[in-house]
């Protein structure tokens, strides 16, 4: 009995020593001194670093953080605007519009790394070839690229270099990347020219994305297969550390180019401190601490615990911080966090596979489930009022959208569902030989909330008599299906690229089939001779007509049930400076600042605990135990387990 008292009075001792203030921290990052780190959130690990193949907005934001391609877009101006990053200047146009010249900064450096090895690592010189040899990169396909559609058929020799590099590929030859290419040409070490077989007005665009930015030919030779884990660019921060489903550290380029906080911006942005850093030398924070978090909940946890200073908000915690009438709750308000909210230029759909022998070919078949989707009742239960329901591909702020216009297929009835289900040829659900139609569907990064919208979908189906098989996957399982052209039917998201009308309705052209973006491999010949007409065009009523057209063609077809737009609500901490959302994926930490101080004051306050009640409730349950261990043991002459 003595040595069971004794060991409950070591149970009571050790409880005090755990329940007091000194032995109590559950920060899950280590200290950050006086440095300024930004703490972000990652759904999983990035897919690939190679600008090459970053076509989501998963990777490409990772990466963002440590390429630059020619140009970037303003971080506070809108509507969108370019300006110059790696050029020097906006490029010079030639008259008919063929002909794009552009002046690359002098003295940009590669991050030091180890491929330079004639340099002792140090980083060499940015130059004109760097960015030639990037757009080649997209047109051989041993590089697995997912960019090649945006300058396919575009620029004069590019296709004759493309199919000589998938010729070589096949038999499984290497490309030789010093073969000239006739529009790609560096008229000295610092001037680009590129010459286009046609009108393409977007290539402005398509230099301010990743896919273009500048990459060293030693990186790609040294690493190798390696090269998607092993960045080297000129952007404002660099890898420190991959610890793959762990973390991913990015730290400050001792070596990058001068760049500064812009002084002017959108209005009401200097009523907002946006331009309180006006002139400040960029990079603004010494670190990026990436946590790989596979369940949203961890990430919303540390939001509340002031370790992340970014949230945004999930059908689960939505209503904990939104009141009924859509604004921020006071018990987070009076914690200084502060609500944005911002409409995405970006379409969610569920797409069909045209290929399938099914659904491919059933036309009032994918009419029938779009009419049995049910949007309205996803938005409130689902997406807690975060989005608005999508009629088409084109989104709200970009030429062509049209807010009055509706889908007559996405207008949820489903008798009118089960007729057209009949007319296809499955009354009921059951084929000629009364046999149930299954269907498999494909969703990615499988957490809660997308395992709930894929269980609404096989119940707006089984209401009509179609019963869904759910497959889940990885993201990066699934994008490796997308670009193979696996994919058969599928839930998939499109972010705006760059703000015209043909980055939205090129989803659905034709060439742009796997591994483009176009996943359902949907063909149409109108469709795409249209689109060859609409996409070299300015923003004129012309250009409308044609948009309209392409938009009633693909709608007719459904070879997409557009299911939203999204809406944005953002919580942000208020020791996190200079943050304004971007709906266009880009290398925007730099502009961010942290207010060290304030961050560590607001934690403690968010985290403190009350703790003598703390103390004597946990205090008491223990000891309680303890106690109850004893008289077990002195009952059954052997110790409770």
């Amino acid at each position: 009995m003595r040595e069971s008292v004794l060991r409950a009075a070591a149970c009571i001792a050790l409880a005090a020593v755990f329940l007091s203030p000194l032995g109590c921290s559950n920060d899950p990052y280590p200290p950050a001194e006086a440095r300024k780190v930004v703490y972000g959130a990652l759904g999983e690990d990035p897919r690939t670093l190679d600008p090459a193949q970053a076509s989501d907005t998963l990777s490409g934001g990772v990466l963002a953080q440590m390429y630059e391609a020619l140009y970037e877009y303003h971080y506070l101006k809108r509507p969108y605007e370019l300006r110059p990053a790696l050029a020097d200047g906006m490029p010079e146009v030639s008259e008919d519009g063929l002909t794009y010249t552009i002046r690359v900064k002098k003295g940009v450096r590669f991050q030091d790394a180890p491929c330079f090895e004639q340099t002792g690592g140090k980083g060499r010189e940015v130059t004109a070839e760097d960015f030639i040899y990037q757009i080649k990169r997209l047109a051989d396909p041993a590089n697995r690229p997912s960019g090649w559609w945006l300058f396919e058929g575009k620029v004069a020799g590019l296709d004759e270099f493309h199919g000589e590099a998938v010729r070589r590929a096949a038999g499984g030859e290497p490309m030789d990347y010093a073969m000239a290419v006739e529009g790609l040409k560096a008229l000295d070490s610092h001037t680009l020219r590129i010459c286009l077989k046609e009108r393409f007005p977007q290539l402005r665009y398509a230099l301010a994305m990743s896919y273009t930015a500048a990459v060293p030919h030693e990186a790609v030779d040294y690493y190798g297969e390696d090269f998607v884990n092993s960045p080297v660019g000129t952007g404002p921060f660099r890898l420190k550390e991959w610890s793959k489903r762990w973390r991913l550290i990015l730290e400050r380029n001792p070596t990058y180019r001068e760049d500064l906080y812009p002084s002017e911006g959108a209005p009401g942005d200097a009523q907002a401190g946006l331009l309180d850093a006006a002139g400040t030398r960029l990079p603004i924070a010494d670190e990026v601490y990436y946590t790989i978090m596979y369940e949203s909940q961890p990430a919303w946890i540390y939001f509340k615990q002031g370790y992340l200073g970014v949230s945004g908000l999930g059908k689960d915690n939505f209503d904990e911080a939104i009141s009924p009438d859509k604004e921020l709750r006071p018990e987070f308000e009076e914690k200084g966090v502060r609500l944005m909210k911002q409409h995405d230029a970006d379409v969610y759909y569920v797409g069909f596979n045209a290929r399938d022998s099914v659904m491919g070919t059933n036309k009032k078949l994918r009419q029938a489930m779009s009419l049995a989707f049910d949007t309205e009742w996803r938005i409130e239960n689902l997406y807690r009022g975060q989005a608005i329901s999508a009629q088409g591909p084109i989104p709200p702020g970009i030429f062509g959208y049209e807010p009055d216009f509706r889908n007559p297929y996405k207008q949820y009835d489903v008798q009118k569902a089960r007729e057209m289900l009949a007319e296809a040829g499955y009354p009921g659900g059951l084929n000629a030989d009364g046999q149930r139609l299954e269907l498999d569907y494909e969703i990615g990064r499988p957490g809660p909330a997308a395992i709930q919208h894929a269980q609404a979908f096989a119940h707006d189906m089984e209401q009509i008599g179609i019963k869904i098989n759910i497959h889940t996957n990885t993201w990066s399982e699934f994008l490796n299906k997308a670009h193979e052209g696996r994919l058969g039917l599928f839930a998939l998201g499109w972010i705006l690229d760059y703000p015209d009308p043909e980055n939205f309705l090129q989803l659905l052209f034709g060439p742009n089939s796997p591994p483009g973006p176009n996943n359902t491999w949907y063909e149409s010949p109108e469709y795409d001779a249209l689109f060859d007409e609409m996409k070299a065009m300015e923003n004129t009523p012309e250009r409308l007509a044609i948009i309209r057209r392409m938009r009633d063609i693909v709608v007719e077809d459904a070879i997409w049930i557009p299911v939203v737009h999204s809406v944005d609500y953002i919580l942000v901490h208020r020791w996190i400076r200079n943050y304004k959302p971007h709906g266009i994926t880009g290398g925007y930490l730099k502009y961010r600042d942290v207010d060290v101080e304030l961050r560590s004051r607001l934690r403690q306050e968010w985290n403190r605990p009350n703790y003598p009640l703390l103390g004597a409730v946990l205090g008491g349950v223990l000891a309680t135990f303890c106690v109850l261990a004893v008289l077990r043991k002195g009952i059954t002459g052997r110790a409770a387990p």
